[in-house]
């Protein structure tokens, strides 16, 4: 091959490699404008926009008529710093002259803008729960604050901050480990999330979608003027609860200031018309800048006031539980209801005397109605150890709804505990013995029972049998057209197989108890006829003890129209005897329509209690 042929043969080579590589080039430029451009195009926007959240108000939540408020939102500010937006030169100045605006440390401030975002032009939260007069001093002094802006972030306004506390809960900033639980669901470092109560059991409802704010930035990072674009955020959920605003303001007044619970129930759907634990807090202190240190002082209080004592508190049930006992004896038909056992005032059992409340002479012959009237411990220690046996007791328990969870819909609650041979074998290493049996036939020894569970174990009596999940949420609407989306229905959380027939007899003895045996009197009640049962749980002191009441009424109307209602008054308190004035005053409020004064004045309890029943 000659020279000419060889310089041809490169040409060529070189002109196909020319030709290939300008076809792969053109392809490649058909493939990015025409089969992938769309993608292309998204990208390319992505990358030029930088988006900024517009932070959604969260849902609003009202009584059970719809009109009474108890959370809302209060129009509140964010002050926000764009660090590329402050020439480095001038750094120091603008935060220090911010500091002393916000009135927060230099050290605050430098600790959310370090060394390595201040060329960033992602812009930060630096300060939440602002003012408007404090943005109106910021707004003044623009010139000298190049990189800082501000935009709305509402607070929550508890509008009810009594004993309706433990209901609601509160809101707070997400933490790290919260963070990466709810990160999957758009939550960021500066959401705000649910702590506790129906703002963190309805947290997906009430929290609203958060809108956003797009806008065209330079390579640099720089926002580029007139080039925005805005998605609106959506309110979150409002909720309508079921409590009843008047009867929870009534029940707190009844309660006062005596560490305890009260509970009022309306037994045919489960919905709690009132809910209250004492001692209580103030939501709105976590919305104030020291919140932390308020959260820490909370939680040293020796009297414990974020507890919710209806629902994640237990306690001995005492004679409330004779109840259980009764319908277990009459269902279990070992012993004639009529039968008498006599009672002497205490019972030798081992190396023990058991007594009763009441000492020597003693309650005298007793038969299954008067033993539940006059609580006589004598007949229920005898019953059940010699013929009902631990086995049944428990059964019978279960039955009720001991246990077991109530399902309320709050983020925790107590199941109590019903104790069993086996249980103390594992426990202790010791075998259960008779006294044991006699101490759970009262209600006392290892039982334990929350108050929302007792309030069930009483609507289980009133409704033959069923009990209905409590619950709390009644309705969800739409926050812009108030229009219902959902409405809770009644659910059965328990069903017995006990015949109608002896439930019946259990609501006479109820009766029987208010007419004749130990609540005649603080139970006397002219406007509703009402069924109940006392109880005093032993706590190991020698002059006090806690005080129990569980209740329904009216005893003569049918089932749908009842309430049940419970009050246990903590042996931490001065003894009184509370619980069984507290429980009439609340079914005379409610039935009367009286607030808390009138309803004392009525029954003739002035004398009793202070000023809106709370201890001088």
């Amino acid at each position: 091959m000659n020279d000419s042929d060889s310089r041809a043969v490169k040409v060529r080579i070189l002109t196909s490699i020319i030709f290939l590589l300008m076809t792969l080039y053109l392809y490649k430029l058909f493939s990015m404008q025409i089969l992938h451009g769309e993608a292309y195009r998204k990208q390319s926007q992505n990358i030029s926009q930088r988006s900024k959240k517009i932070p959604s108000q969260r849902g609003e939540i009202f009584d059970r008529n719809g009109t009474v408020p108890m959370v809302l939102n209060i129009d509140s500010f964010a002050v926000d710093v764009t660090p590329g937006e402050i020439p480095s030169d001038q750094m120091l100045t603008v935060l220090s002259s911010l500091s002393e605006i916000l009135q927060v440390p230099v050290s605050s401030l430098e600790q959310k803008i370090p060394l390595s975002i201040r060329r960033s032009y992602q812009t930060i939260d630096v300060k939440a729960n602002v003012p408007y007069i404090t943005i109106t001093r910021i707004a003044e002094r623009m010139d000298e604050l190049p990189g800082v802006s501000w935009h709305s972030k509402p607070i929550r306004n508890y509008v009810e901050s009594g004993s309706i506390s433990h209901v609601l809960g509160y809101v707070g900033d997400i933490t790290r480990e919260e963070l990466k639980i709810y990160y999957n669901k758009g939550y960021t470092n500066n959401s705000i999330l649910g702590k506790a109560g129906i703002e963190k059991q309805y947290e997906e409802l009430l929290r609203g979608t958060d809108g956003f704010e797009y806008r065209t930035v330079d390579v640099k990072g720089r926002i580029i003027e007139n080039t925005s674009a805005v998605k609106p955020p959506e309110m979150g959920k409002n909720l309508i609860l079921t409590i009843d605003s008047k009867i929870q303001a009534l029940a707190e007044d009844a309660l006062g200031n005596r560490i305890g619970s009260a509970v009022v129930l309306k037994a045919s759907t489960g919905e709690v018309l009132a809910m209250v634990s004492y001692p209580y807090f103030d939501p709105n202190l976590f919305n104030r800048p020291d919140s932390n240190d308020q959260y820490v002082k909370l939680l040293n209080d020796k009297n414990n006031p974020l507890l919710n004592r209806s629902v994640n508190a237990s306690y001995p049930p005492a004679s409330t539980f004779k109840i259980v006992m009764t319908t277990a004896l009459l269902t279990e038909d070992l012993i004639p209801p009529e039968k008498t056992i006599d009672c002497l005032g205490e019972i030798e059992y081992g190396d023990r005397v058991f007594r009763c409340h009441i000492r020597r002479p003693g309650h005298g012959p007793v038969d299954l109605k008067n033993a539940l009237a006059q609580s006589c411990d004598v007949y229920y220690w005898v019953t059940g150890r010699d013929y009902l046996g631990v086995d049944r007791i428990a059964s019978y328990s279960a039955e009720f709804g001991f246990g077991s969870s109530v399902e309320i819909d709050l983020p925790s609650q107590t199941q109590g505990f019903i104790p069993t041979p086996q249980w103390k074998e594992r426990r202790f290493h010791e075998r259960w013995l008779g006294g044991d049996t006699m101490n759970m036939s009262i209600g006392q020894g290892f039982f334990l029972a929350s108050p929302l569970q007792v309030a069930n174990m009483v609507a289980m009596v009133v409704n033959n049998g069923v009990i209905y999940k409590p619950h709390l949420l009644k309705e969800v609407r739409d926050p812009v057209t108030n229009s219902v989306i959902s409405r809770e229905q009644p659910s059965v959380l328990h069903k017995s197989n006990i015949s109608p027939e002896v439930f019946s007899t259990v609501r006479e003895h109820m009766r029987y108890v208010i007419t004749n045996g130990t609540a005649q009197f603080p139970m006397k009640n002219k406007t509703v006829q009402l069924a109940g049962k006392t109880g005093t749980a032993e706590v190991g002191l020698l002059d006090r003890w806690h005080s129990w009441m569980v209740a329904y009424g009216p005893y003569d109307a049918p089932a749908d129209e009842a309430i049940v209602v419970v009050v246990m008054v903590e042996a931490s308190n001065p003894w009184e005897w509370w619980a069984p004035y507290a429980t009439n005053i609340i079914f005379q409020g409610v039935f009367a329509d009286q607030t808390y004064d009138e309803a004392v004045g009525d029954l003739g309890f002035k004398y009793l209690s202070g000023p809106r029943g709370r201890q001088e």
